[in-house]
């Protein structure tokens, strides 16, 4: 997704160098800055447990940072707290209908709180609920409806008051692709037909490549680099090049395999990690045979190698370190840890 739109107007939501710990000395944000501009939509991405939730709370005053500051639609989130929850709607990980009420009373309650009452409550539930496709299953019970209705009928929670800044956490979590795929059409027509803007929190990188305009990759409370897909994808050279060992190698194979291919022409980036290899190449398909050459003579055995585009999976492993699905399965380990510790 991208824009050609320029603002001269203050940022929708500003945070700098916020700090959030837990219990058990578990540091949720380690100095987490995010600036999104009016009218966009801005996407965190990172693993679970990177600090993109903790984030989220932060910006619409379900917590307090331990330092930092932080405002949203102009308003500092820790001395007008009221202020920011008008002006922003939030769709949290968990849905927050009442699922033993009907899609219309559920959006009726809501906007009753902001308000709205009358006519002009009943315009706006219906416009929602057409606009979401469901007006069909208005008078149903939300127990009843399928995961993407629900979904959908939380965007719509979100939108009833018609708020300034639009807070997505997780979006399409548990959803299947169908109604991911629908959501992410329902997010797309948020921002260019209304010029909303929407703080995007996933682990999906697939989603952050499709629906923002800009994206943060947040690794271990902090951002690690920022800018839009296209251009984090770009200002990786030529091809990413990845290799499966036949065997992990230790400390001396990896010192070893690092000085043979960093000496190969066109190669760059070099990243050993137990059975698994990574690079940039000038030429991937070109540096292949030359690669493998050196991984024969070296006595390293090969069982795959892949060449491709730079994706955003590779512009993760630049800046982070490490491959995302590892960061994910760390950050599950340490979430684990964090609970049983008594951190949430």
């Amino acid at each position: 997704m991208s824009s050609t739109r320029t603002s001269t107007r203050a940022p929708a939501v500003e945070a700098h160098q916020l700090i959030k710990t837990y219990p058990g000395d578990v540091t949720a944000l380690n100095g987490m800055d995010v600036t999104v501009e009016p009218g966009t939509v801005f996407g965190l991405l990172g693993p679970n447990g990177a600090g993109k939730s903790t984030t989220v709370k932060i910006l619409t005053t379900l917590a307090r940072p331990d330092s930092g500051t932080a405002t949203v639609a102009g308003h500092d989130v820790m001395r007008h707290p009221d202020r920011v929850r008008r002006a922003i709607g939030v769709v949290a990980q968990n849905s927050g209908a009442d699922p033993t009420a009907t899609g219309r009373e559920n959006l009726q309650l809501q906007g009753r709180l902001y308000g709205l009452k009358g006519a002009a409550l009943t315009e706006r539930v219906d416009e929602l609920l057409d606009r979401f496709s469901l007006a069909d299953a208005a008078g149903r019970p939300v127990k009843g409806y399928s995961g993407g209705m629900r979904r959908r009928l939380d965007v719509a929670l979100g939108l009833v008051h018609r708020p300034e800044v639009l807070f997505l956490d997780e979006p399409t979590t548990g959803l299947d692709p169908e109604a991911r795929t629908a959501m992410w059409d329902e997010i797309g027509r948020l921002a260019g037909e209304e010029g909303l803007t929407i703080l995007l929190t996933t682990h999906y990188l697939e989603e952050a490549d499709r629906l923002a305009e800009r994206i943060a990759i947040v690794d271990r409370g902090r951002v690690v680099v920022e800018g839009t897909p296209d251009s984090l994808k770009g200002e990786l050279r030529g091809d990413a090049v990845h290799l499966e060992l036949r065997e992990a190698v230790g400390d001396a194979g990896r010192t070893l395999l690092r000085s043979t291919l960093v000496g190969l022409p066109g190669v760059h980036e070099v990243l050993v990690d137990g059975r698994r290899v990574s690079a940039r190449a000038d030429d991937g398909a070109a540096a292949m045979p030359v690669l493998l050459a050196a991984f024969e003579r070296v006595g390293v055995g090969v069982a795959a190698a892949t060449v491709a585009r730079p994706s955003l999976d590779d512009v993760y492993l630049r800046y982070a370190g490490r491959r995302y699905s590892e960061a994910d399965a760390d950050s599950a380990e340490q979430l684990a840890v964090a609970v049983a510790g008594g951190a949430r």
